[in-house]
């Protein structure tokens, strides 16, 4: 729980540092960014892309997933593994494109 809310701090922080920059008041955004880092410190190190690839395919094979119609089961067998590791956004794109295959 408690790296789902430094997450969303990262999350919320990234939008406000675009938002900032738009609006021509950069010394915001650096602000924003030294908060953003000292966030990420907390948490754990993001998974390498060969290592998600790797995850996805041992989730897939074990809830026996077969098409896109599962992929809940296997989104839900990916986050506790995954959590605070990686964009589950982009995650879901990838198990959803390995579905279809």
């Amino acid at each position: 729980q408690v790296i789902a809310v430094i997450e969303k701090l990262v999350k919320q922080g990234r939008e406000s540092i675009e938002q900032y920059v738009k609006g021509g008041r950069q010394e915001l955004a650096d602000k924003e960014s030294t908060e953003i880092a000292v966030f990420q410190a907390y948490l754990p190190q993001p998974l390498a892309q060969d290592e998600i690839d790797a995850l996805i395919a041992q989730a897939i094979a074990a809830t026996g997933a077969d098409g896109p119609q599962a992929m809940g089961k296997v989104i839900a067998a990916l986050k506790p593994q995954m959590a605070g590791r990686a964009d589950m956004v982009k995650v879901s794109g990838q198990v959803k494109a390995a579905l279809s295959k």
